[in-house]
């Protein structure tokens, strides 16, 4: 009789395909993650958000995730988790599908100078015009964009909630049906792509940012912009939109596997025996939930990792969310190329970082105390390579009546200033600046007219109306401006104020009207040559960092009971959410916004800041980070104080236990040895250490 060969196995039943399965989804969802932080700063431009709204929403995927993280691990291991993860993955999809919708809800992005239906938006000098007022605001008043920012947050709350089964439950799946040796590789794999994923999303915004935002409505004929323009918005949209599609069909494979997989078994290995499933209820789970946490809080050491990890996250949050914007405005870079360095850069030398830290702890064979001073050393190190990040930069531009701020007035300005401001506004300002500041001569400029122009004398003016240009040179083929001209406001020309009483008499006109022009764009940083010295210092950062990210764990695995190991874990990850990943952000923007020197204002309302304090940006933002990095350093430093004390302890106890032990007989000096009748200790033998002044004789 023929033997019947075994019908091949399912794809479907094998650990290997789960994991790259599982690996594919983990990257989509966490490039949705990554593409978020990215492309926040576009969305803060485009929507008119301050920097701290701005950092609320890239946090507020962190509150729905909080608020399950715990639930989820009590579940994990009685509910059927592919199809769990799947579900999880599709809700991630509809989110990031609905962060695209206010692009569609909305209309398309006005820019001063850009033909609309209610006319042209010029931003060239009108004299003797009247009160400046823009027409489309009787038509987007009532309707604005004041909804597209509870869309966005509506979608990061489901996103958070659609991520909580992805990762936990694919790490508890692969662990359980893995071979004992290929767990850990498979396990690796997982961590890897939780690194490469936000990389990816960092790199996609690098290429979606560079198309205008309404290409799919809006010619590009009748686009005046190019991506170094300060008022560029590129498609945001797009990578939602494409992360969407990623998500749904990387979810597609996972909802075909089984609830439990056959074992899978290495030649040398034998079947494992089916884990017994823990009886268990939700009530018990909460009742013995405080004794757990006590007792797990209750171990200095895991406190003192834990919080260093949390100044670490709290660093990592806002770094990601906000750097490319402060290399955006401080070296005069795209927001494009911010990206691509970030995630072609940064990211990748923190990867290497986590991958050599793990070998050097493996080749080295380090103890809980060694991987501490490990930690310690590495954040030694950060302090000092991002100490120099503070001094490479330079002050904002000359911005006419922004920066600096000549012709001191009767007193500082303390607040928030409303309203049209008749010059210059000098003085210390300890808010932030709104509404028409120095508008020169009797040009009747509207409020929100922001078209940077740099004057033949190297002074930016926030529009051609501000630096007093009536007329323009433009491309024949494009129709693009290429030149302003007759710029009362430019020193340089013989606008004086005796012919146009208006005119701020504080200005030098010199001679020669018409030779006073502006050319578009903002005059730029004067420092935009040091982004590649200043790069090199943020990955020798970022890589010596990522040096404490292994060791740091294997403190807390080894600084807790084996039993308490699995809610040391989420313990941990709680305090990264609630104390890091959600203040984070929202602290990060809130130390910028104090940094702005002008604020944008449409149909009365503030916008976005145009204009920054560079200084105070840099020293604000950088030093918030290394703020952090000495808190997580102290903490470090503490874990080994504490190390050292109680290692010291336990040597006393066994010492005074050895002292005060009497020697009596039948004492056991060894395996079958003992002190018995008849027997004595003679000359220079000792029972043990520091005991031979006791020597006894029976």
């Amino acid at each position: 009789m023929a033997a019947v060969n075994p019908a091949p196995r399912s794809l479907f039943r094998s650990v290997k395909f789960f994991v790259l399965c599982h690996s594919a989804l983990q990257l989509a969802q966490l490039l949705v993650s990554g593409y978020m932080k990215s492309s926040i700063s576009t969305i803060e431009r485009r929507y008119g958000l301050s920097s701290q709204r701005a950092g609320l929403l890239a946090a507020f995927n962190e509150v729905g995730n909080t608020l399950l993280i715990v639930f989820v691990s009590f579940w994990g291991s009685r509910v059927h988790r592919p199809r769990f993860i799947a579900g999880g993955a599709s809700l991630a999809a509809a989110a990031a599908l609905l962060m695209a919708t206010p692009h569609f809800l909305y209309e398309p992005y006005e820019y001063t100078d850009r033909d609309t239906s209610q006319g042209n938006r010029s931003s060239l000098c009108r004299v003797n015009g009247s009160v400046a007022f823009d027409p489309g605001c009787s038509v987007r008043e009532g309707s604005g964009h004041q909804g597209a920012y509870p869309l966005l947050l509506l979608g990061q709350l489901l996103l958070g909630i659609g991520a909580v089964p992805i990762q936990p439950f694919g790490i508890s799946y692969i662990d359980d049906y893995a071979s004992k040796r290929n767990s850990p590789l498979y396990l690796g794999i997982l961590l890897a792509v939780t690194s490469i994923g936000p990389a990816f999303g960092f790199m996609t915004s690098a290429f979606t940012l560079r198309i205008f935002v309404d290409f799919n409505t809006v010619p590009r004929d009748q686009v005046t912009l190019e991506p170094g323009d300060l008022r560029w918005v590129g498609a945001w949209w797009l990578g939602f939109l494409l992360a969407s599609c990623l998500l749904f069909l990387t979810a597609l494979p996972i909802l075909f596997f089984p609830r439990e997989l056959p074992p899978e078994v290495e030649e040398e290995e034998a079947v494992k025996p089916p884990q017994s499933r823990s009886p268990q209820t939700m009530g018990d789970f909460i009742r013995s939930f405080p004794r757990t946490a006590l007792r797990t809080l209750r171990s200095p050491v895991y406190m003192c990792v834990v919080l260093a990890q949390v100044n670490l996250a709290a660093l990592l949050s806002g770094l990601a969310t906000f750097m490319p914007k402060f290399m955006e405005r401080q070296f005069s870079q795209t927001t494009a190329f911010s990206n691509m360095m970030i995630g072609g850069v940064a990211l990748p030398f923190s990867i290497v970082g986590i991958v050599l830290g793990g070998v050097l702890m493996r080749r080295c064979g380090l103890s809980v105390f060694g991987a501490g001073r490990m930690c310690f050393m590495s954040l030694s190190l950060c302090v000092l390579t991002a100490v120099p990040l503070l001094l490479i930069g330079c002050s904002t531009q000359n911005v006419h009546g922004v920066y600096p701020r000549p012709n001191p007035v009767s007193g500082p300005v303390s607040g928030p200033v409303s309203g049209p401001v008749s010059g210059p506004v000098s003085g210390p300002v300890s808010g932030p600046v709104s509404g028409p500041v120095s508008v020169c001569g009797s040009c009747s400029c509207l409020e929100d007219s922001f078209n940077p122009v740099c004057g033949s004398d190297g002074v930016e003016f926030r529009s051609p109306c501000h630096a007093g240009c009536t007329s323009q040179e433009s491309d024949p083929k494009s129709g693009r401006p290429t030149n302003y001209t007759n710029c009362g406001c430019v020193s340089g020309s013989s606008h004086s104020p005796d012919l146009d009483p208006g005119l701020d008499p504080g200005l030098d006109p010199g001679p020669g009207l018409g030779r006073s022009w502006a050319v578009p764009g903002t005059c730029g940083s004067p420092c935009s040559n040091l982004i590649l010295v200043f790069m090199v210092f943020v990955a020798l950062t970022c890589f010596i960092a990522s040096f404490c990210h292994t060791p740091s764990y294997i403190i807390i695995l080894r600084s807790v009971p084996v039993e308490d190991k699995s809610f040391a874990v989420g313990l941990q990850y709680m305090f990264f959410r609630v104390l890091a990943f959600f203040p984070g952000p929202v602290l990060y923007g809130r130390v910028i916004d104090t940094t702005c020197l002008l604020w944008g204002r449409k149909c009365n309302q503030l916008t976005s800041c145009l204009y920054y304090d560079m200084d105070l940006f840099r020293r604000r933002f950088l030093g918030l980070q290394l703020l952090f990095f000495c808190g997580g350093w102290f903490c470090f430093l503490a874990m080994i104080l504490i190390q050292r004390r109680n290692k010291k302890r336990e040597t006393k106890s066994r010492y005074e236990l050895t002292q005060t032990r009497p020697v009596e007989p039948g004492l056991e000096l060894g395996p079958g040895l003992e002190l018995g009748p008849g027997l004595e200790l003679g000359p220079g033998l000792e029972l043990g250490p520091g005991l031979d002044q006791d020597r006894t004789k029976t």
